[in-house]
């Protein structure tokens, strides 16, 4: 009777071992979501929607884009925290993910311990534009001009603690400058300002800002990318101007609730490679103003890390706050 115990026992425990990797290996077992904290129909939702419909093919299943916005991407980011690691649901930001720590010493989460990477969608590049009625046609006429006359230019933003007024910010540190801040509710009021002649100067991600350089409406003194675009190969980048090191470009990645399966991680950071090196894929992202990136979870974790700590010194030195 013993022996007869035994050997159920051991069936049993073989039958355990097998089922849970069975159970995980049908993942997903129903739709996915990404939650988008940000406003339906900005640049992060398009390129979120773009990602969705091409996972939805790959891995058989529905990949849903949810939009929670509010209080700089922090609800949408506590949405995915809270949610259970199971693979069913990710994070889908950008840029103020690695800087509301230092704008939210609050926020009730932290995003290395409640989070872990799975990869980089794309980068944003960012241009440095000015109306085009201006009187500076390069970088060198405008810091020249800002050094003689302090406080008596103004820049433009989306709003106070993104990434075109940290932009905006960096610059002015770079060369020591005295420009006013003029923070605006969104991108588009910004623009329309600036190429009325409202505001002096703006960084404005390419997909919004591109399109208005073409048309002439405003132009671009520099781009604030590591490299030239290749749709604009005449425009300088920022530190070829004389900020050497210059960076400030927006991004999009993809997260997951800390404690969701390793498998389930590293099958979906495959997946996303997978999708991001699709060539029909990448002429999409390039579409929209987006250059694909290729880094999976550990080039994101540190992409992210070097981000937090680059913009943490912005916000200090400039005393940033949020209201």
């Amino acid at each position: 009777m013993r022996q007869g115990l035994k050997n159920l026992l051991t069936a049993c425990l073989a039958a355990a071992a097998l089922s849970a990797p069975a159970a995980r290996a049908a993942w997903p077992e129903k739709p996915i979501r990404f939650v988008v904290p940000y406003a339906a129909g900005g640049a992060a939702d398009a390129l979120a929607r773009t990602v969705a419909t091409e996972l939805t093919q790959r891995l058989k299943q529905s990949v849903i884009v949810e939009n929670k916005p509010g209080a700089g991407g922090t609800i949408g980011a506590m949405t995915v925290a809270s949610a259970p690691a199971d693979g069913h649901t990710f994070l889908y930001d950008a840029t103020a993910f690695a800087v509301n720590p230092s704008l939210y010493p609050k926020l009730g989460f932290s995003y290395g311990k409640d989070f872990v990477p799975i990869a980089m969608v794309a980068r944003i590049p960012t241009l440095l534009v000015v109306p085009a009625n201006s009187r500076f046609n390069s970088v060198a006429e405008l810091v020249t001009y800002a050094k003689a006359n302090p406080g008596k230019l103004s820049y433009a933003s989306a709003g106070n603690g993104g990434a075109a007024h940290l932009s905006g910010e960096l610059f002015k540190q770079g060369h020591g400058l005295a420009i006013v801040h003029i923070p605006y509710r969104g991108g588009a009021p910004a623009l329309t300002d600036l190429s009325g002649g409202t505001v002096d100067l703006m960084f404005s991600a390419v997909t919004a800002s591109g399109p208005l350089v073409k048309a002439g409406r405003i132009k671009a003194l520099a781009t604030a990318y590591d490299s030239r675009l290749e749709g604009m190969p005449e425009t300088p980048t920022i530190a070829e101007t004389g900020l050497k090191g210059f960076s400030a470009y927006e991004w999009n990645g993809i997260f997951a609730p800390a404690g969701t399966p390793p498998d389930i991680v590293r099958r979906m950071e495959t997946e996303m490679r997978e999708v991001l090196s699709s060539p029909a894929m990448r002429e999409r992202l390039q579409g929209q103003g987006a250059l694909p990136a290729s880094g999976g979870a550990k080039e994101l974790d540190d992409f992210v890390a070097a981000e937090t700590a680059k913009w943490a010194r912005v916000i200090k030195a400039a005393r940033i706050t949020i209201d």
